[in-house]
């Protein structure tokens, strides 16, 4: 019998058995079954105790130092919790026995690539966390304990989950539209940073999500009926709020901008190499750089002395392309941010634009189980009935993003030729910085 099975021939999800309990701030206890265990304690996983949750957001917002460990536990324990809520209706029926238990261990294991300091490196061009992760759970003692406990194919399907192209019909709770990650960590982030912004009707949301055939392709999928659109509804503006206050909070950003110059510099001379780059903590990352900073940015860092403000404007006020090369482009950005600094007589180094990745506040593709039975899929049309929920979704993300230049010391930029340089199209940027002409004052 495989690891987490019990004499009455249920699994854990469905009868209850755990073999420990972890006491958790947000969720109280979380269980654990012996598979789990045995994962959470091989070295791979434990690295991410030493893995901030929401990288440099602590140098704002000083709470806001727990771990991708704590996430990984949290996001865990609402699959289980979800499972067994789906198990008890009877909506996992006919699903193959091991479903459950795989989708539980990608929940554990979501997070198991995620590079130092959250997604500031991902910024930078180093490939997507999901993907390092790859090679952590095919090969190794996470592969060993996944083949040895579930079957010969479960490092696949878990990186298949994980990455969102499985065919399972649980592939939504772990990565979709409304998957449980964005969930735990709004909760988590907002109680941690101390701040009541995070406010999601977890229940609500939770016992609303059920299995549906979906309408286009008839096959199973997660979706969510219509009782609970409210809850969905608290879970985009708790992401809003979040986004606004903490994650893209000016002096949050001026220090991610800092980091991702101090890392790409290291990258750009071979002092750090991008294959390495997710073996690191936090710390360890830090001690690396250390030897090869000749910028004092990690300095500044440590000593909390950010970048200040020489210009802001949210994307609302630009047209929909514009500036999108600082956030797409690292090395025309850092090439561009040189270049701007010899303009206003700065050193190297000393002025920083920043950009936040282009990404939607929420990603709405589900299908919805109508009061009359009716499955619609709530896309970016919306759903009758009820707010449009994708449209409000793209408003809200253009109002919590802002370009802004940084710079080391005061300095004044005219307001109307950062805007121009926003507007200008990529190849006539990198053509005045290949000709050594102004970008400014055109």
């Amino acid at each position: 019998m495989p690891v987490g099975g019990c004499c009455c021939g249920l699994w854990p999800v469905a009868c209850g058995l755990m073999s420990d309990i972890i006491r958790d701030p947000v969720w109280n206890n979380i269980g654990l079954d012996e598979l789990a265990l045995r994962l959470v304690d091989t070295p791979v996983f434990q690295r991410l105790r030493y893995v901030r949750q929401l990288g440099l957001v602590y140098l704002v917002y000083p709470g806001a130092t727990h771990s991708r460990f704590e996430h990984a536990l949290g996001t865990y324990h609402l699959a289980a919790r979800t499972l067994r809520l789906l198990q008890d209706r009877g909506d996992l029926q006919g699903l193959a026995t091991d479903e459950v238990v795989v989708a539980r261990a990608a929940a554990l294991l979501h997070d198991i690539g995620h590079y130092p300091f959250s997604h500031a490196l991902e910024e930078i061009g180093a490939p997507h966390h999901e993907d390092v992760a790859r090679p952590l759970l095919v090969q190794g003692e996470i592969a060993a304990l996944l083949c040895e406990n579930i079957g010969p194919d479960a490092p696949e399907r878990v990186w298949s989950l994980i990455r969102g192209t499985s065919g399972s019909p649980l592939q939504g709770l772990v990565a979709g539209s409304l998957d449980l990650d964005k969930i735990e960590y709004l909760k988590r982030d907002a109680f941690m940073c101390g701040v009541p912004y995070g406010e999601i009707d977890v229940d609500r949301l939770i016992h609303s999500l059920t299995l549906l055939a979906d309408p286009l392709t008839g096959k199973g999928v997660m979706g969510v009926s219509e009782k609970g659109l409210s809850a969905l509804e608290s879970l985009l503006f708790a992401k809003y709020q979040m986004y606004r206050n903490v994650y893209w909070h000016h002096a949050v950003r001026s220090a991610t901008a800092m980091y991702k110059r101090l890392v790409g510099g290291a990258l750009s001379r071979g002092a750090i190499d991008v294959g390495d780059l997710a073996s690191y903590n936090d710390e360890g990352l830090l001690h690396r750089l250390q030897e090869s900073d000749p910028t004092h940015l990690l300095a500044g860092l440590r000593a909390r002395r950010l970048f200040k403000r020489a210009f802001e404007c949210p994307s609302a006020e630009l047209s929909t392309e514009a500036a999108e090369w600082i956030a797409a482009d690292h090395v025309l950005t850092s090439r561009a941010e040189d270049a701007l600094a010899r303009e206003l007589g700065m050193e190297s180094g000393e002025l920083l634009l920043d950009y936040p990745a282009k990404t939607q506040m929420l990603d709405l593709d589900l299908p919805v189980l109508r009061r009359d039975g009716q499955v619609r899929r709530l896309t970016g049309e919306g759903l009758e009935g009820a707010i449009n929920l994708p449209m409000l979704s793209q408003e809200l993300y253009r109002s919590a993003r802002w370009l802004r230049v940084f710079t080391a010391r005061p300095v004044t930029i005219e307001r109307r030729e950062v805007l121009a340089l926003a507007h200008m199209p990529t190849g006539e940027v990198r053509r005045r910085i290949d000709d050594r002409l102004p970008l400014l004052g055109s």
